[in-house]
């Protein structure tokens, strides 16, 4: 790093207003600067290795099926954070998304993993929350989430602290169920000063059930020393139970390649070099058709605009529906009538979480959440038989 200079990674011809885009990168970069997809299609990462989502029902024992739970959750990481670094070369901002946008999508069943489908819907916009399930009913697994962000300056970082968490519940063979608690890592977005954004991971995760207690901890890239994308995870059995489970199981390497046990198994663990698996957007309509507030319908005209390079068609509609998004809380305000959400309630604390993040003490000792209602659009429930 000692022979990288500031702005090394910038073109030449744009280093000079380098230091106007850290400072809006925070709040709202230029049109170049956004990525698609937007922040309701962000989910979709959860699952775009859907055979390890589906072998998570596979697995015989509680120990092999928190060992399934944390092989699928590390492999959705490269997936949400590094995407957008590969395909772009560096970090880009998604599109902030409207109040009450929806997105649905499903994927196939292949080779007897059945079918999983994907709803989220934006169910704030100061803070931007999104709130999303996603369902393999066959299998008997269903993970609910929401996810926002919080953004604070650590020089030379962009410190990103994720709020919100995700439940998976397992449904077992003898009619029981397994709940794990999933809790989602820091962010810190370097490369700021040499031009070249991009994402790693700090602090802890925790992956919390049927059992065990896993603390996956983000090591990565320091300043000085350290390799990128770096975790070591530890999944310790509680007693009494994890059936004939005693001894803690250790999992080190890259996250955005693959990783090996290092103590209670041996051999490899992940491995994510295989081609991820997109999703397949569908309508909510009843006659198949995306609805206004579905993201690709919304955002149809600025996504054509970015991808063609047409700025000026991009500005204006992003300017349009900001300027009616902004008219429809103006309306609200003044009939007194709030937004009403179609497929998630807000719950001020969530029992699940309480429960299993107390075998961790994980902090905030509770936390919100948003219940589905169970309304899958008719398209999508087809999709799930």
């Amino acid at each position: 790093m000692a022979d990288q200079q500031p702005g090394d990674a910038v073109p030449a011809a744009q280093r000079s207003s380098w230091s106007s885009f850290l400072k809006s990168i925070a709040s709202m970069p230029r049109l170049s600067s956004f990525r698609l997809p937007p922040l309701t299609e962000y989910p979709a990462y959860w699952c775009e290795r859907p055979e390890l989502f589906a072998a998570i029902a596979d697995a015989k024992t509680p120990e092999q099926r928190a060992l399934a739970v944390l092989q699928w959750f590390i492999s959705t990481l490269k997936g949400q954070y590094t995407t957008r670094n590969e395909s772009a070369g560096s970090e880009k901002k998604p599109l902030n998304p409207a109040l009450g946008e929806l997105f649905y999508g499903y994927w196939p069943d292949k080779n007897g993993r059945g079918k999983t489908t994907l709803l989220t819907e934006q169910v704030s916009h100061h803070p931007p929350i999104t709130a999303y399930v996603i369902e393999n009913e066959s299998k008997g697994l269903k993970l609910v989430g929401h996810n926002a962000q919080k953004t604070s300056f650590s020089t030379p970082s962009i410190i990103v602290k994720q709020i919100g968490h995700a439940v998976l519940t397992v449904k077992l063979p003898s009619g029981g169920e397994e709940k794990y608690l999933l809790t989602l890592p820091r962010l810190r977005i370097d490369g700021l000063w040499y031009g070249a954004p991009y994402i790693e991971l700090s602090e802890n995760s925790y992956i919390i059930g049927g059992g065990f207690v896993g603390v996956v901890e983000y090591k990565g890239k320091g300043y000085f020393s350290g390799k990128s994308h770096s975790f070591k995870a530890t999944l310790t059995p509680q007693p009494g139970h994890g059936g004939s489970a005693t001894k803690e199981i250790v999992v080190e390497g890259t996250w955005h390649q693959n990783s090996k046990f290092t103590a209670g198994g041996h051999g490899p663990f992940h491995d994510v070099s295989a081609p991820k698996e997109e999703v397949t957007a569908m309508g909510g309509e009843a006659s198949g058709e995306m609805g206004p507030m579905e993201t690709r319908k919304l955002w149809e005209l600025v996504a054509k605009g970015i991808r063609e390079g047409d700025f000026e068609l991009a500005s204006k509609e992003k300017s349009r529906i900001e300027n009616e998004m902004r008219q429809r809380r103006k309306d609200e305000a003044a009939s007194g009538v709030p937004w009403a959400l179609k497929h998630f309630t807000p719950l001020a604390s969530d029992p699940v979480y309480e429960e299993l993040g107390k075998h961790a003490k994980i902090t905030p000792a509770t936390e919100d959440t948003y219940v589905f209602q169970e309304n899958w659009p008719e398209t999508l429930q087809a999709k799930k038989k």
